[in-house]
C-alpha cells in the first residue's frame, strides 16, 4: 500500500491551514507531529473525504483517491480527535452497529468484533454501556471500531488526549500491534506518543511540511545543538529570558538547564545527547523563552 499527498492546499477565511503539502507513505507508523493549529486535523479530514482540498490530490497506489468513490473508504480505519459514541449502546452492540455501517457481512462482523475486543482487552466489558466506560476504555473501543474492516490505512487523530500514562502506554502498544502490513498515520502534538513507535515522523508547521524522516535521523540532525548549562538563582532570570530551555532541575545550590541553541549559549555549556522532544522544541519553540 502506498499513499501519496501531492501539493495539498486548503484555506479558511483567506488563511492557509495547509499549503503545498506533499508526502509519500508506505507500510509503517507515521507520526504527524505539530503544535495545535499546525494543520494536522485538516490534512486528515481531506484524506478521509470530510473536506475537499482547494488544490492538490491524494493518490492510493498511484490512483487518484477521488476516482475510487466510496470504495476508497473500505481501505480506511479512522478514529477522529473527538469520537462521538452512543452512550446507551452496549459495547458489543456498538461494534455490531458499526459493522453494518461498514457493510461487513453479519457473521464476519460478529467474529471480527469479538476478536478485536479480545485484542484491546475489552472482552469483559462487551455487555457494558459505553457511558460507563473510562476514557481509556472508550479510546480502545474507538480503535476497535476503526479496525473492524481490517483497513489498509489506519488514521488516528490525537488518540491519547486526556489519557493517563498507563493508558497511553497501552494505546501505543495497540498501535504497534495493529501496524503490521498497513499504513498508520498518527497525528499528535505529544512527542511521547510517537517517540518509540514511529518509523517516520512528519513535522508540520503552519500548514507546511518542515521535514519527514526517521526519529533517529531527526535527532541526529540536532547534534551539537543541545546543551547542559549550570546556573544559580542569581543568574537564572537572565538565562530564562535569553535561552530556549527544554528542562530544568535543581541540585542543591545549582540549577541545571537543558538548552536548545545552534551556538554555545554559555562559556561553561556542555553538549548533551538530543532526543525527539528537543527536535520538537527546536522547530516549534519560537517565542517560548520565559
Amino acid at each position: 500500500m502506498k499513499v501519496t499527498f501531492k501539493e495539498i492546499s486548503k484555506q479558511f477565511k483567506g488563511k492557509y491551514a495547509l499549503q503545498d503539502f506533499s508526502a509519500e507513505l508506505e507500510n509503517g507508523i507515521y507520526g504527524l507531529l505539530g503544535t495545535n493549529g499546525a494543520g494536522k486535523t485538516t490534512l486528515i479530514k481531506i484524506f478521509v473525504g470530510i473536506l475537499r482540498s482547494d488544490k492538490g490530490q491524494v493518490f492510493i497506489n498511484d490512483v487518484d483517491a477521488r476516482s475510487l468513490g466510496v470504495h476508497f473508504l473500505s481501505h480506511i480505519g479512522y478514529l477522529p480527535q473527538f469520537p462521538q459514541f452512543y452512550k446507551n449502546f452496549e459495547v458489543m452492540d456498538f461494534l455490531r452497529y458499526m459493522s453494518v455501517l461498514k457493510e461487513i457481512p453479519k457473521p464476519q462482523g460478529e467474529k471480527r468484533a469479538k476478536e478485536l475486543l479480545e485484542i484491546v482487552n475489552l472482552s469483559n466489558a462487551a455487555g457494558k454501556k459505553i457511558g460507563a466506560l473510562s476514557g481509556g476504555m472508550r479510546q480502545r473501543l474507538g480503535i476497535a471500531q476503526a479496525m473492524l474492516n481490517n483497513p489498509d490505512i489506519l488514521i488516528l487523530d490525537e488518540p491519547t488526549a486526556g489519557l493517563d500514562p498507563q493508558e497511553r502506554i497501552r494505546f501505543r502498544n495497540l498501535i504497534t500491534k495493529f501496524s503490521e502490513n498497513r499504513i498508520v498515520l498518527l497525528a499528535t502534538h505529544i512527542v511521547s506518543d510517537i517517540e518509540f513507535i514511529a518509523n517516520q515522523v512528519i513535522l508540520l508547521k503552519d500548514g507546511r511540511l518542515l521535514k519527514q524522516d526517521t526519529p533517529q535521523a531527526l535527532v541526529d540532525g540536532l547534534k551539537g545543538k543541545v546543551w547542559s548549562v549550570t546556573t544559580t538563582d542569581e543568574t537564572m532570570d537572565e538565562k530564562l529570558h535569553r535561552l530556549k530551555i527544554s528542562n530544568m532541575m535543581r541540585s542543591q545550590d545549582d540549577i541545571h538547564l537543558r538548552v536548545i541553541d545552534d551556538e554555545k549559549p554559555d562559556e561553561h555549556a556542555v553538549n548533551v545527547q538530543a532526543n525527539l522532544e528537543d527536535v520538537f522544541l527546536y522547530y516549534f519553540g519560537e517565542g517560548e523563552k520565559w
